[in-house]
């Protein structure tokens, strides 16, 4: 899947910002597992709160989810 469909299906799901709740349903995380994350620095999509809510942008989280796919099918290739 290109970066633009994953972006645009995301988007179309979401909107261009996405709570850590929807990102959780995106990546398949649980909230708790993002919060746990982000405390420890190891959150790898950046966020940043708007009121008393955290968000990431549409467009990073699915390049980090087309990060992932490209980096599964470079594993795959050298098994």
């Amino acid at each position: 899947m290109s970066a633009m469909l994953t972006t645009l299906l995301l988007f179309e799901k979401y909107g261009p910002r996405m709570s850590l709740e929807q990102m959780g349903d995106a990546l398949g995380l649980a909230t708790g597992t993002l919060y746990q994350r982000l405390a420890h620095g190891k959150l790898e999509i950046p966020t940043y709160v708007d009121g008393k809510m955290r968000f990431a942008d549409t467009r990073d989280v699915a390049e980090y989810l087309d990060k992932l796919r490209e980096q599964a099918r470079r594993e795959m290739q050298v098994a």
